[in-house]
């Protein structure tokens, strides 16, 4: 009976797979935001696996302008032009992964990757996943938001601390800082991004990532780097960070770490 129902599983989604290869995909890389290099990159790879596989690929490189409503108008037209069906999503932070562009294409009614505009928002806002994080009980690092230099206040903070933006993306503006006078240096790198600076407590241990597909976690991937911690260098330097699938850690871990994953992108 198991091997009856995976071979229909496995025929759905090989139907699936011809059926999307009807429709015209377009890759959305580039953008406005400060992540363009790496989506620009990301995108490659994301055209040379959809092409590889036989899906029907449009590359379309997103401009830099950071004005909505020519980037509203420039998606618009150019999807429409294109005879676009569906849209993969590969932008990296403003105007891809913050709901802005999410919201275009619902009103415009292109299918795309990823979560809803709604969400997307959500999570893209430090402060605000945390703050719902906290809510619903999920463990998040102590953290404190500073939007104005002169008040630095860190009553019930110790060294390390971990500085970064509200709402960027690759680690950019992040630093793990060991002084009193690193932290103030690190607040004016990081305000310049969004205005809002997030300082949280550094907690030491593994470096664990779980991904959710359709409402399940994905197996847990283990992310090693010689760096300080994973930052933008280790992310996108070859050589300086590997993964471990599936990760050294127990069973229990495992399971607890899919679990919070699930919860907290639910």
């Amino acid at each position: 009976m198991e091997a009856a129902q995976d071979m229909a599983r496995s025929g759905s989604r090989d139907s699936m797979v011809d059926e999307l290869k009807k429709y015209r995909i377009a890759v959305l890389r580039g953008g406005p935001s400060s992540e363009r290099d790496i989506s620009l990159l990301s995108g490659e790879s994301v055209i040379e696996s959809l092409t590889a596989k036989g899906f029907n690929v449009v590359d379309l490189i997103v401009p830099e302008t950071k004005d909505c409503n020519c980037l509203k108008s420039w998606v618009v037209s150019t999807l429409s032009k294109e005879r676009i069906d569906i849209c993969f999503i590969i932008l990296h932070g403003w105007f891809g992964e913050d709901g802005l562009l999410q919201k275009i294409l619902d009103e415009a009614g292109y299918p795309y990757t990823g979560s809803s505009a709604e969400s997307s928002g959500m999570a893209m806002d430090k402060i605000t996943s945390k703050t719902i994080f906290q809510k619903h009980g999920i463990p998040t690092p102590k953290f404190k938001v500073i939007d104005d230099l002169s008040e630095i206040g860190l009553s019930g903070f110790n060294f390390p601390l971990v500085v970064k933006p509200s709402a960027q993306g690759s680690s950019l503006g992040v630093f793990k800082v060991e002084t009193m006078d690193d932290l103030k240096l690190s607040i004016q790198e990081s305000i310049k991004y969004d205005g809002k600076v997030l300082i949280e407590e550094f907690i030491l241990g593994s470096e664990l990532t779980v991904g959710i597909l359709n409402g399940e976690p994905l197996p847990v991937i283990e992310i090693v780097t010689p760096n300080s911690f994973y930052n933008y260098s280790a992310k996108y330097t070859k050589g300086q960070s590997s993964y471990v699938i599936p990760a050294r850690i127990s069973h229990e871990l495992e399971s607890l770490a899919q679990d919070l994953a699930v919860r907290a992108h639910n």
